[in-house]
This record gives C-alpha cells, structure tokens and sequence, in this order.
C-alpha cells in the first residue's frame, strides 16, 4: 500500500513539475529540479515491489539527473 501511494505520489509531482514549467509559471531551476528529484526517488521506491526494473532504472536515472542539476545550481551561486 505504502509503495503504491509513493508510486501515485511521484506521478502528481513529475506531472505538477512539467505543467508548472510548461506554463512559465516556474523556470528551469531550484524548485522545478527538487520536485523532479522527489518525484524519481517516490516512484523509484513504489516500484521496488513490482520488479519493474526498466521503470526503477529511468527513476533512478531520473533523479541522478536532477541532483546533477542541482548541484550545478549550488556551485554556480557560489561563483
């Protein structure tokens, strides 16, 4: 049950993120990366059960991606 409502969870806010960014209503930056982030580890954890290892391997992708980003953000600020 838990895994699932993750599951559901990471869904809404990859959807939340792309229709955020889509809409101008938030850029390319901290929050639409973060919501990325938590959206892959979410789903990434609510497909452990289901042996989906395609799907668990794009999260996981999904979410290195995202830290990538944000720690480009990070250091970039710093400069």
């Amino acid at each position: 049950m838990i895994f699932d409502v993750l599951g559901w969870i990471g869904m809404v806010l990859v959807l939340l993120a792309y229709a955020l960014l889509s809409t101008n209503k938030i850029s390319n930056g901290n929050i639409y990366q973060i919501l990325n982030l938590v959206a892959a580890i979410c789903m990434a954890i609510g497909l452990l059960p289901k042996n989906a290892w395609f799907s668990f391997a794009l999260q996981v992708a999904w979410a290195v991606i995202a830290l990538v980003a944000i720690v480009k953000m990070i250091v970039n600020k710093k400069d």
